[in-house]
């Protein structure tokens, strides 16, 4: 009986302690279906995802947004209106910066910011307030995008400090506004038959690579005015002018494919090559005419004067090559060198003749006995080369007889009365050979001539040069 008693106590403690337990776990579920009921109804318009319940709170935002754009309900692989006319996109781009232009590599690198603008009904929401939703790269690789690249392009890259530069911006009506910070590096075809005084126009070229233009038609959302640029300040270049434009493009095997172009036009800074190069130039060009007002007898001081000048030249030469790209054409920086290292040449040539002609005419003296028997040659020449006035007594030649048998190293005759024999032809005007001969005889004569034609001859070279070019 007792035994029984007991059994009966227990059974109804034991129920109890159940009843309590249960009714306090019902109570914290009930209040917690009512608040996460609470928060989804305010958020979602009381719909309750029960399956969120226990999904991590940092992807809980990235989940509803998915719910929210129905991007499980769609194949964002196809475009919008598949099956329909051309989607249209598009487009703006705002030029942070030109990085780099080579001359070397013919290409040039840009920073820019790449806006595409379409309509998908697909990611339309409705909204009380009409305020767009502004996600970053995550999304994006889940919706369809414009697949637009660079033609022509060696290299480009979207910046990823310290997130992906993408931003995507979805209106409740469908728009879309994707915009990408990207850096692309591209081929611009220069002319350098002006360099450096020359005028370069490059661009950077957008198209779609899958879509034709059945399927996807780009065009400049706000005309000229949808490029726009910051204030650039290039090292070497000046740019006179940037504007958009578009065309179209046809590949054999897939049709024809819009194309957008963003032009710009490259003036080049004279004032760094007239510095390193122009000036340089010119200075050893007047410094080679030195060597006219120097003695002719002076030999290691002409010839040392002429070789350095010509070795600067082959430097100054040799140096802007090597920072220009090996075409096949004659540039204006060549010309100008080239021309240059003439005038400095021949500088040399002069003086080697001026030596000749000088050595030709104290060999005359010596036939003629002009030169006393105590002269001894090798200890004249010893020092320069050449003969010295105080060691030679150099009087002035007569003139020589025009005859056609004359020789510049024969003495003339010394009888002024000698008649010409008969059939002796008699000329009025000089020789040509009379006139070298009367410049061997005068050899200083070369100098005085060359004082004058040398910069004479170089200013109308400058002259012609830059006006052609500048």
């Amino acid at each position: 009986m007792k035994v029984d008693l007991l059994t009966c106590l227990a059974l109804a403690a034991t129920g109890l302690v159940a009843m309590v337990t249960g009714g306090r776990s019902s109570n914290r579920r009930k209040h917690k279906e009512v608040f996460l009921g609470e928060n989804s109804k305010f958020k979602f318009g009381g719909r309750i995802d029960y399956k969120l319940k226990r999904q991590d709170s940092t992807k809980t935002l990235l989940i509803k947004t998915e719910q929210l754009l129905r991007i499980e309900e769609h194949d964002f692989a196809m475009r919008p209106g598949f099956g329909g006319s051309a989607i249209p996109v598009g487009i703006d781009v705002q030029v942070e910066s030109i990085d780099s232009i080579s001359e070397v590599n013919m290409d040039f690198t840009m920073t820019l910011y790449l806006r595409h603008y379409w309509k998908d009904e697909r990611l339309s929401f409705p909204s009380r307030t009409n305020q767009s939703r502004t996600f970053d790269s995550r999304l994006v690789k889940k919706i369809w995008v414009p697949d637009v690249f660079f033609v022509h392009s060696k290299r480009s890259f979207i910046h990823d400090t310290t997130m992906e530069n993408i931003m995507l911006r979805v209106y409740p009506d469908g728009n879309i506004l994707y915009s990408v910070r990207v850096t692309v590096t591209a081929l611009c075809s220069m002319d350098f038959s002006s360099f450096p005084l020359d005028t370069q126009n490059c661009s950077l070229e957008l198209e779609s690579y899958a879509y034709n233009e059945n399927d996807l038609m780009l065009y400049w959302k706000n005309g000229n005015d949808s490029l726009r640029t910051d204030e650039i300040v290039l090292s070497q270049f000046f740019i006179e002018h940037f504007h958009a434009s578009s065309g179209l493009a046809f590949y054999s095997s897939t049709g024809w494919y819009n194309r957008l172009f963003i032009n710009f036009i490259l003036r080049r800074h004279i004032f760094f090559f007239m510095l390193q190069t122009y000036f340089p130039t010119m200075l050893m060009v007047v410094l080679s005419w030195v060597s006219f007002w120097i003695d002719r007898r002076a030999v290691p001081a002409r010839v040392s004067l002429g070789i350095t000048t010509v070795l600067t030249m082959s430097t100054i030469i040799t140096g802007v090559s090597s920072s220009m790209p090996q075409v096949s054409y004659v540039k204006a920086v060549d010309i100008y060198l080239w021309t240059s290292f003439l005038f400095v040449f021949l500088s040399v040539i002069e003086y080697a003749a001026v030596n000749y002609c000088t050595t030709l005419e104290e060999m005359r003296k010596m036939k003629r006995g002009k030169i006393p028997s105590t002269f001894n040659a090798s200890q004249a020449m010893a020092f320069d080369g050449c003969f010295h006035d105080n060691d030679i007594e150099l009087t002035p030649f007569p003139r020589m007889a025009p005859t056609l048998t004359s020789d510049p190293l024969t003495p003339p005759p010394q009888n002024p009365d000698v008649r010409p024999t008969e059939g002796t032809r008699l000329r009025r005007q000089r020789s040509v050979r009379e006139n070298v001969d009367l410049l061997v005889s005068n050899s200083y004569m070369i100098d005085s001539y060359s004082r004058l034609a040398f910069p004479l001859s170089y200013l109308l070279f400058n002259t012609i040069y830059w006006s052609l070019y500048s």
